[in-house]
Order: C-alpha cells, then sequence, then structure tokens
C-alpha cells in the first residue's frame, strides 16, 4: 500500500508536524514498511478464534462507603481554620 501525498501531509497534520521533503521522503517509506508489516496479520485463519477483550483476568474492586467515627469534632477543626463561616472554611478568591 503506498502513502499518498495528502495522505502523509493530514498525519503530519494530526501529529502537529512540519515535515522537509527529505522527512517526507523518509516517513513514507518507514510507513509503508510498517503497514507491509502490519499487514502480515491478514496472513492468519482466525475462523474460530474467539476475539479476545482483555487479557487479564481482571476485575473492579468495589467496597461498601461507611461513616467512621472521627476522634475530632467539627467544631475542634474549625477552630484551627483562620476563618470559617457557616460551618464552612473560608478560603481566599482563587480567580
Amino acid at each position: 500500500m503506498d502513502i499518498t501525498e495528502k495522505e502523509l501531509e493530514h498525519l503530519a497534520s494530526l501529529s502537529n508536524l512540519s515535515l522537509s521533503e527529505t522527512e517526507k521522503t523518509g516517513l513514507k517509506k518507514d510507513l509503508k514498511n510498517i503497514i507491509s508489516y502490519i499487514s502480515q496479520l491478514d496472513e492468519l485463519d482466525v475462523e474460530n478464534v474467539p476475539p479476545t477483550y482483555q487479557v487479564f483476568e481482571m476485575e473492579n474492586v468495589w467496597r461498601d462507603d461507611e461513616i467512621k467515627p472521627m476522634e475530632t469534632s467539627r467544631e475542634d477543626l474549625l477552630a484551627l481554620t483562620v476563618e470559617s463561616f457557616d460551618n464552612q472554611i473560608k478560603v481566599p478568591k482563587v480567580l
């Protein structure tokens, strides 16, 4: 499969690359070799091979949320702040 000049320029644009003519020539050759190498997979017989979506037996580990008692009270924590208002810590504006 040959890479056209338009396709190469499109790939370079997507990659935000500016290529010289020498680099374009080398990249075209490299891409052609890569595509040729990968196209060898088309020769494999995968008729009776089930699709593999994940190679490791992984599963999400979920835990129940549980409220644990705190050793300090809300009032004690708010007393450590410079300024608080309505049971919330008041901080300087960021924007």
